[in-house]
């Protein structure tokens, strides 16, 4: 069966590489995203276009399955936040191959997020600018939508302030946090604390110590019914990693996901000129960066956290690296545009191999082995 996979994504990637992805590129980023997100949601409404979908994208092998947190994931690799901005895709994400899924980041209001252009492609670097700014329909449509549905994948609702002047001072856009929460209680598996968006009016507040400190206290005043992530940047200093870990420790947190974007320009893994000024970073420029935080997170904390590593991830051995590294699942977006969907299946395929090699009977064998 691993043989008839291969050879399937074999040709999906030829089909991808030397007819798509040229008419794709040669249009608006953000124009073919929309285009794309239509798609894949008609797709996800019907039974029959999801289970083609499946045969065409989709494998499962029982070594890559773990229960994380009370929570069961058929494979490690999800869908990172910023690809589902309004929870349109649940459907047909779990038929591309995806173990489980982020959608959002949620505000507490509608946010039409910063001004286009707001996306690029870095081709040379594999990378994107994104200067999104956290467009979406606000936490009291999308959790309407979401309410009362059934998913065959583990959701992740991530949430985030307003991108707006109201929320810029802390007492606002803490409540602002607080009404997304509130409002995804009984929606998904998980909740992740978008801390760390580079684009939004404010910059990221709550990376401080106190700040950060005062929101976790407000939202740990409702009781705790699903597990807790925060989402990190990969721009932070060491001194400020400690300091979130040891309040996320007070507050009992439960993981980390290593990382948002970078606003770094001077990092050496971009290549492409013309570099737009705004916005941050995302794929293989991203992927050292990571790959240093996940390690540093985990061997501070020896292993207490769940780690999620999110960031340049295109292959199966990118994948594996973050894991042996710390991170317990990994999430991507670029490297699905840069590669086809059918990377995620390669890379799942390709994890199945590697974990045999290595003499591993489950996936979660491997988490920190480096």
């Amino acid at each position: 069966m691993d043989t008839l996979i291969r050879i399937r994504n074999y040709l999906a990637k030829k089909k991808y590489k030397w007819i798509l992805k040229p008419i794709f590129f040669k249009f608006d980023p953000e124009l073919i995203h929309d285009n794309m997100s239509a798609f894949l949601h008609f797709l996800g409404k019907y039974t029959l276009t999801r289970k083609i979908a499946y045969t065409f994208w989709g494998y499962s092998n029982p070594i890559l399955e773990q229960n994380i947190l009370g929570i069961n994931f058929k494979n490690p690799i999800g869908l990172s936040a910023g690809f589902d901005k309004n929870a349109e895709l649940t459907e047909i994400i779990p038929s591309i191959g995806f173990g489980f899924m982020e959608v959002g980041s949620i505000t507490g209001e509608v946010c039409a997020g910063n001004p286009k252009p707001r996306l690029w492609r870095l081709k040379k670097s594999k990378s994107l600018v994104i200067y999104y700014g956290l467009k979406n329909d606000g936490c009291e449509a999308i959790a309407q939508k979401l309410n009362n549905k059934k998913f065959t994948i583990p959701i992740g609702i991530s949430i985030a302030k307003t991108n707006c002047q109201e929320t810029v001072g802390t007492e606002k856009a803490i409540l602002d946090y607080f009404k997304a929460y509130k409002a995804f209680t009984n929606i998904g598996d998980y909740f992740t604390l978008n801390i760390s968006c580079p684009n939004a009016f404010g910059s990221q507040p709550f990376t401080d110590n106190l700040k950060l400190n005062a929101l976790l206290e407000k939202i740990m005043s409702i009781p705790k019914n699903k597990p807790i992530f925060i989402k990190l940047s990969p721009d932070l200093s060491k001194k400020e990693v400690d300091e979130i870990i040891n309040t996320a420790g007070k507050w009992k947190i439960d993981g980390f996901i290593c990382t948002n974007l970078t606003k770094n320009r001077a990092n050496k893994n971009i290549i492409d000129e013309n570099v737009p000024k705004v916005g941050g970073f995302s794929g293989k420029v991203l992927n050292n960066l990571t790959d240093k935080l996940i390690q540093y997170v985990y061997k501070k904390t020896k292993g207490k956290f769940v780690i999620i590593g999110v960031g340049g991830v295109s292959s199966a051995v990118d994948a594996y690296k973050k894991i042996k590294k710390g991170a317990s699942l990994v999430q991507l977006i670029t490297g699905m545009i840069f590669e086809g969907p059918q990377v995620i299946s390669d890379i799942n395929l390709g994890l199945a191999k590697l974990l045999k090699a290595d003499g591993y009977k489950n996936i979660s064998e491997a988490i920190g082995k480096e």
